[in-house]
């Protein structure tokens, strides 16, 4: 039974993370529930840039500016499938609503976005973080997260190398404050 809810929260992976897919990782919960979470890294853009994904998707991207924006590296999980967290929410074929924001994974908001019509934040990830029902409360609970309410403005107005130190900053803590051992009184 699931007793708390991290939609639209951050995880902050702690110091003791060994999964290289998360260590020193910034994930925004899209969905948490009865049946697992979902979530996406915020702070792992790639080498690969949207002019080169959109090419792969045969979207003709003129905007330059844009074309050399990473895409970012959203988790393990179905690294072929893309995802566009933005705001404002707007009116794609598919799009979880995440408070003020959505995740889209339809083509018509990409091709939206290379016409300059897209949404005015959005961060571009192939992949997404995923956790069966219970999972992500038990690593919680052995000290493999620290959660905190997602700040968008970390997502969209921090770069992306900012984002883990701003989002421990919400919670008044430095990485150098951070230790890898759970604390028991």
């Amino acid at each position: 039974m699931q007793t708390i809810n991290l939609t639209s929260h951050f995880l902050i992976a702690m110091p003791g993370m060994v999964d290289p897919n998360f260590s020193r990782s910034l994930t925004f919960i899209c969905e948490h529930n009865e049946r697992g979470a979902l979530g996406l890294v915020v702070n792992r853009p790639t080498d690969v840039t949207l002019g080169t994904l959109f090419r792969q998707v045969e979207i003709e991207l003129d905007d330059e500016p844009l074309a050399s924006q990473p895409v970012f590296f959203g988790g393990p999980v179905q690294l072929e499938h893309g995802f566009v967290l933005h705001r404002p929410l707007g009116e794609w074929r598919s799009t979880l609503p995440v408070g003020e924001i959505g995740l889209t994974t339809s083509r018509d908001i990409l091709e939206a976005m290379a016409r300059g019509e897209g949404p005015s934040d959005r961060l571009v990830a192939l992949g997404y973080a995923g956790w069966a029902p219970g999972q992500l409360e038990d690593e919680i609970k052995r000290n493999g997260w620290l959660t905190v309410s997602a700040d968008l403005d970390v997502i969209f107005r921090v770069p992306p190398e900012g984002r883990y130190d701003a989002a421990l900053g919400a919670l008044g803590v430095t990485p150098g404050n951070l230790s890898e051992e759970a604390g028991h009184a």
